[in-house]
């Protein structure tokens, strides 16, 4: 039985990719890539071909996300949660669900959102430095927690999502209104799709 959620945070909780996007061709001359222009064709491409178009090269990933990491930090006043999503946490709250975030955001930033939206109910964040490297994170959650793999599920949005999740072995739902497009989500085979927050409240009694 689903005793823990664990939830993605940008493109899933907050609508950030204005700011992301901003921020990004912001620092694009610094790391000698090319800027964000056509966002839908970009994102229609897996996540590592994505760094191959804009000509960011896979080592200098890491400092970029770092970068922008930082920065994101001076807009989280233009940060702000999906419509519904603030009344669906208070609702898994209410109904014993245990809720937590993981996500490639830092903490303080996540931490500083879930404040100003007065989200006392969020015990938990924590943070995966390594984009790719989610799994290993909700691992030490998992462990951390002593749960099962049947005792949790996580609610995401990319297809990085779904693997991390097919890793470890736990089920995923995906949003359709996060970054990933909804047919790379469907290929990619997570355990529900849904298009509204009253859908995870239907798949979470």
């Amino acid at each position: 039985m689903i005793k823990h959620i664990i939830f993605d945070f940008d493109g899933t909780l907050v609508d950030s990719r204005e700011v992301t996007i901003k921020i990004y061709n912001q620092l694009a001359q610094k790391y000698k890539a090319r800027q964000i222009e056509n966002i839908k064709a970009l994102l229609d491409l897996p996540l590592m071909e994505r760094f191959r178009t804009l000509k960011v090269p896979l080592f200098k990933v890491p400092f970029l996300v770092s970068d922008i990491t930082k920065r994101y930090r001076n807009s989280l006043l233009n940060i702000y949660m999906f419509t519904g999503i603030r009344e669906l946490l208070l609702e898994l709250n209410a109904r014993g669900y245990q809720l937590a975030i993981i996500s490639s955001n830092s903490v303080s930033n996540i931490r500083e959102v879930l404040l100003q939206n007065r989200l006392e109910v969020i015990r938990t964040v924590m943070s995966s430095t390594n984009i790719m490297g989610k799994d290993k994170v909700i691992k030490k959650f998992l462990t951390s927690h002593q749960l099962s793999l049947e005792e949790v599920i996580y609610v995401g949005d990319e297809i990085r999502d779904i693997k991390a999740c097919k890793k470890i072995g736990i089920k995923i739902i995906c949003v359709d209104w996060g970054y990933d497009p909804v047919e790379m989500l469907k290929m990619n085979e997570p355990d529900y799709i849904v298009s509204s927050v009253n859908d995870i409240l239907t798949i979470l009694p």
